[in-house]
Order: structure tokens, then sequence, then C-alpha cells
């Protein structure tokens, strides 16, 4: 009797050790449907809940722009309001702004519960050169930023063969390597707080010009390193003390700079 409670009691915990994993089945398909229940449910306010006037568009902010107005961005890039925050193509925003040759960098981002943000980086207006009737400006890296009928108030740079001006483009000319140096050299300019009027680099001894008949001659590299050294502002400073507006300051190597009254 007593090996048959036994054998019994060792059956029932064998039957009860096999019903344990049927039990453990059932609850995790429970829990997996209840967990499925509750996404759903998310899903549906979520749903419900962005497609919500809450979330129209009902502002959008233009930040660090210069040459547009913050309403030319904003038509630019295609934002509207009224437009489901969510539902907002910011990657096209984007990419239509910079299509235009000014925009340098560009990002646009969502606020919620209303706001658009779209921030830019604008390139800057560096010089310009005559062609025939009409002005192309370019950027302090030789890119071509529009075509003008009206001259800006900008360094004028003569002397150039162009071989082509695409906006969105860098200006191709037969004397690129003196571009690419008298480019430097505006930079350099803006730096040391100075302003030329107009350079010549119709030779490799370029004229850049301070007014109309007083004239710094030189290479680019030259008049370069006499700016960022400080002789030629040196120079200047003394000729503007004198009341002196004609005459012809010769750059050479090593800073050197030498003034002739004559034009």
């Amino acid at each position: 009797m007593i090996r048959k409670i036994k054998n019994l009691t060792e059956e029932q915990k064998s039957q009860m050790d096999i019903k344990k994993p049927r039990k453990r089945k059932k609850r995790k398909k429970k829990n997996w449907l209840l967990r499925l229940l509750i996404v759903v449910i998310i899903g549906i306010i979520l749903y419900f809940s962005l497609s919500s006037t809450l979330f129209d568009v009902n502002k959008i902010v233009v930040k660090n722009n210069s040459y547009y107005t913050s309403e030319q961005i904003i038509q630019i890039s295609g934002a509207k309001v009224g437009v489901n925050l969510f539902k907002a193509e910011t990657r096209k925003m984007k990419e239509n702004l910079l299509k235009d040759s000014y925009m340098k960098n560009v990002s646009v981002n969502r606020k919620i519960p209303s706001t658009i943000t779209i921030t830019v980086e604008e390139r800057k207006e560096a010089t310009v050169i005559p062609y025939g009737e009409k002005y192309i400006i370019l950027d302090e890296n030789g890119l071509v930023l529009r075509h003008s009928d009206v001259e800006p108030k900008l360094t004028l740079l003569l002397g150039m063969t162009i071989k082509e001006m695409t906006p969105g483009k860098a200006l191709l000319v037969e004397e690129n390597s003196v571009l690419t140096d008298t480019l430097f050299m505006l930079q350099s300019m803006e730096k040391n707080d100075m302003y030329f009027k107009k350079i010549d680099i119709t030779n490799i001894i370029i004229k850049a010009y301070i007014y109309d008949n007083l004239i710094c001659e030189g290479t680019p590299e030259n008049i370069l390193n006499s700016m960022e050294a400080g002789n030629l502002q040196t120079v200047l400073q003394d000729l503007f003390n004198k009341g002196v507006e004609r005459g012809i300051i010769k750059v050479g190597s090593d800073n050197y700079c030498s003034f002739s009254p004559m034009v």
C-alpha cells in the first residue's frame, strides 16, 4: 500500500510537471495578446492625437538669414502653415533651399506642438566682375552667386578672361591661379579692416585701388603677406594722416613697401 501510494504520488507529480508548461503557454499567450492590445490602443491614441489640429503648423521660424528675408526663405523652402507638423516634408524643404546658390548649409526641424524652424548659413557676396552690361557676383571662394544688371558696392575685379559663369558653380577663368590668389587677398582684406575699390589682375603684378588714384602694386602673394604683417596698413595710415590720395605703393617681397607720389 505504501509503495502504491508512493507510486501514485510520483505519477501525480509527473502529471503536475506535464501540466505546468501548458499553464505557462496559456499565460504567455495571454500576455502576448495583452501587449498587442496595448500597442494597438497606443497606436490609435497616437493616430488621433497626431491628426489633431493641435499639431497643425501655425508658426515657421527662420534663423541666421541676412541676404534673404524670412518670408523669402519660407517661400523658397515650400514650408506652409496649416499642415500637420508630422506630415510636413522637412527633407524636401531643405533640398529646395540648397538648390539656391546663396545657401551653404540648411537645417529644418520640427518643434512640438506646431512650429517648424529653418536655420540657414548663407554665402556672402565678396566681389563682383563686370561682363558686358552685366555683373557677376562671387562669394569669397569664387563661387558664382548670381548675375545682376546693377553694380553692387563690392570690390570690382578686372582683367579676367571668363570661361564659365554659372550660378551655383565656381567661376572659371583663364587666369585661374591669379584669381585664386586674389580671392585669398580679399579674405585677408576683410580680416584686416581694409578695402580695395577695384583690383586689376590683367598682369601678374596686380593693381589694387584704394582710391581711383591711390594704387597698390605687387603680386597677390606679396600684398597678402604685407597686409597680414601690418606693413601695408602702416603705410596707408601715414598717407591718410598726410591727406595723400594719389600715388603708387609698390609692395615687394619681405613685406617691403615703397611709395611714389606719381600716378
